[in-house]
């Protein structure tokens, strides 16, 4: 946005307009009042979208619900682990991940992680015997080593979902990010590469998970019969698994269908953007941008960046306050209130494990939006602001 020849600070709060096709979808579904995902024979919203996602990712079953979190919870509750099951999940996550765990009656194990924001695979090794299931979190797009933990957790028989709300796009080693693990699921709340306010999706190969994640989700009666391929496994399911009730309704469907066709194009932009920022702010011996692991073709719609050297608390501090001065938001994670995504926030779980890779990477670890919509001269503009803030601290 220009201004007498300058770049203004970009609002990177904004979400992408969703597209006009959506809105004949929405008018016709509210002329007809058919909001309900069951409600039509077959070729509901809902159910397009799953096959189209599916699709789109290569898996042979999606099933759509009320948010990322319902589709973790009912992963884990597919699964059919026993109550009290150890579930090994990163410690830097959002809170709603092991929230996600304790809501199916599991114990979440927290793994450390290093400074480029992966799962610390020794610690993983470590922790890994017992568990009853792995779950993932590509946390801000970051894909942790998916071969090792895939090569550890089959040996071992315990099964993986990969937490994907983040990673809508990115690929490990060729394959879809989501078709690695068994599970995978993904979100399409407002600040994520596909925008329906609330909602998420599971995808998988097992038609057992998929069966008894349908029932659960709220296909009661018969209407699992809407969901194709399905009928033995669900038959067989009907009435002995509870209704958790999570269902995705017509209206967040006919706001994402439109959407998945521009995935491709979004993520070329975000990993556009995401290089031009990180090339910027290599060029400073104060940050560091952490490197993708080999495998990782990545989507990111924001960028993260590590303080380096002997920043003081103050300092990072100092450093939000001239970014904000020059209209960026710099969140460092563990100095920032309350944050969500710092492990020792996370109340309902006890008292905080000892993770001091985590905490210390949490403590000097940065986050900016960078949606997919700007243009180069906002990118530039959001670079530069970083790098003069760090400048303003530390010279």
């Amino acid at each position: 946005m220009a201004h007498d020849g300058q770049t203004l600070a970009p609002n990177v709060y904004d979400s992408e307009p969703i597209p006009e096709a959506a809105r004949a979808e929405i008018d016709r579904l509210l002329s007809s009042g058919d909001l309900f995902r069951y409600t039509a024979p077959c070729d509901a919203p809902v159910a397009l979208l799953e096959s189209e996602f599916a699709a789109l990712l290569g898996s042979r079953y999606a099933l759509a619900v009320s948010s990322c979190s319902a589709a973790l919870f009912l992963a884990l509750k597919a699964l059919d682990l026993p109550r009290g099951a150890k579930v090994l999940i990163p410690a830097f996550t959002f809170a709603a991940v092991p929230s996600s765990v304790v809501h199916a009656d599991c114990e979440p194990v927290l793994v450390e992680v290093g400074e480029n924001y992966r799962v610390d695979m020794e610690d993983f090794a470590r922790k890994l015997p017992g568990a009853g299931a792995v779950m993932i979190s590509h946390m801000r797009g970051h894909t942790s080593d998916m071969d090792a933990i895939m090569r550890l957790s089959d040996a071992a028989g315990i099964p993986v979902i990969e937490d994907a709300a983040h990673s809508l796009g990115t690929v490990w080693g060729g394959r879809n990010i989501g078709t690695v693990g068994k599970v995978g699921c993904f979100s399409f709340q407002s600040y994520k590469l596909v925008n329906a306010g609330e909602g998420g999706i599971m995808i998988t190969d097992d038609p057992e998970i998929a069966a008894r994640a349908i029932i659960m989700s709220g296909a009661y009666e018969t209407n699992w019969k809407k969901h194709p391929g399905l009928s033995n496994s669900c038959a067989h399911w009907q009435n002995k698994l509870p209704l958790y009730n999570l269902r995705m309704q017509n209206l967040s469907a006919a706001v994402i269908r439109p959407q998945l066709p521009l995935v491709a194009e979004r993520v070329e932009k975000g990993r556009a953007g995401h290089d031009r920022v990180a090339a910027v702010l290599n060029g400073s011996i104060h940050l560091a941008v952490p490197e993708p692991l080999g495998p990782e073709l990545r989507a990111p719609d924001s960028i993260q960046f590590n303080l380096v050297g002997d920043w003081t608390d103050q300092q990072a501090l100092d450093f939000q306050a001239a970014a904000k001065g020059r209209g960026i938001t710099v969140q460092v994670f563990g100095l920032t209130e309350g944050n969500a995504r710092a492990f020792w926030n996370w109340q309902f779980l006890g008292d905080a494990p000892e993770l001091p890779r985590t905490r210390a990477m949490l403590m000097r670890a940065c986050d900016v939006r960078l949606p997919t919509r700007l243009t180069e001269a906002e990118l530039d503009y959001i670079a530069e602001a970083i790098l003069d803030s760090a400048k303003d601290v530390r010279g």
